[in-house]
């Protein structure tokens, strides 16, 4: 799915976001560490790549100060992407209108987050999950911060208002890495501290490019890699650590 913008342009947006949605509909975000698959290869024995999903970035605030963006943290006991941080969001059912309806219905749902308090602004291009699923993820605004609660538990154990100040302050940015359980081939994308959380995979490779396209970022440390199972550990994560996960021993990796 390309770009689509969903506002008009006279939306009495805040000017710290402005810039974002003005640089988005000109220029995709990048999406650091999802774009390393080569060409002609295929996703792994038992991925899923008809699936379509789509998620929800929810921005608030009317200052950069007081910017926040919604996440959420997926209960250890679900059978996939247990224990990580992700966007509100889900695979989109037959009933809905469109990629906009499936990201609100399911923030609705698992975040009890009120969909009439919420300007959806842009979709951007699907990216993709290393499993091969595609997910679009749809940019939205509301100017204050709504009420919001774990209201499916089963999924998700933790939704919370990320500040967007402290998520770009340098220290709470990583680089993280691991190699292939089989092929040994290396992998290194972005991570995040958020809330004593490590928010790292699709999650933060969306994150990161959305970060750079509206101009928030600061300089900070891309050349030193961490072992992503290390700083899993290190986290609240609690996620289930498998190969997928593992990386050589050690406190840094640096490819």
């Amino acid at each position: 799915m390309s770009r689509r913008s969903v506002a008009t342009d006279d939306l009495a947006l805040p000017g710290w976001l402005r810039g974002l949605y003005d640089s988005a509909r000109r220029t995709a975000p990048a999406t650091p560490g999802l774009d390393g698959r080569p060409a002609g290869t295929r996703p792994r024995r038992g991925t899923e790549p008809g699936r379509h999903s789509a998620v929800l970035l929810m921005f608030s605030g009317e200052s950069w100060e007081d910017g926040q963006l919604l996440l959420t943290h997926r209960s250890p006991s679900m059978r996939s992407h247990a224990g990580q941080v992700a966007f509100p969001g889900g695979r989109v059912d037959p009933g809905d209108r469109d990629v906009i309806d499936t990201a609100l219905r399911e923030a609705a749902e698992e975040t009890g987050l009120d969909r009439a308090g919420v300007t959806p602004l842009l979709t951007l291009p699907d990216a993709h999950t290393h499993r091969g699923a595609s997910v679009s993820p749809v940019l939205a605004w509301s100017p204050t911060p709504g009420r919001v609660w774990a209201a499916s538990p089963e999924e998700t154990d933790h939704v919370f208002y990320c500040s967007l100040p402290e998520l770009v302050r340098p220290e709470n940015r990583l680089m993280v890495g691991r190699r292939h359980p089989r092929t040994g081939a290396p992998w290194r994308g972005p991570a995040f501290w958020a809330e004593g959380y490590l928010v790292w995979g699709f999650t933060a490779g969306v994150l990161a490019g959305v970060l750079a396209a509206g101009g928030w970022e600061d300089a900070w440390d891309r050349d030193t890699t961490y072992p992503l199972a290390e700083m899993i550990r290190r986290s609240r994560n609690n996620e289930k650590l498998n190969d997928d996960h593992r990386g050589p021993r050690g406190g840094k990796i640096n490819e």
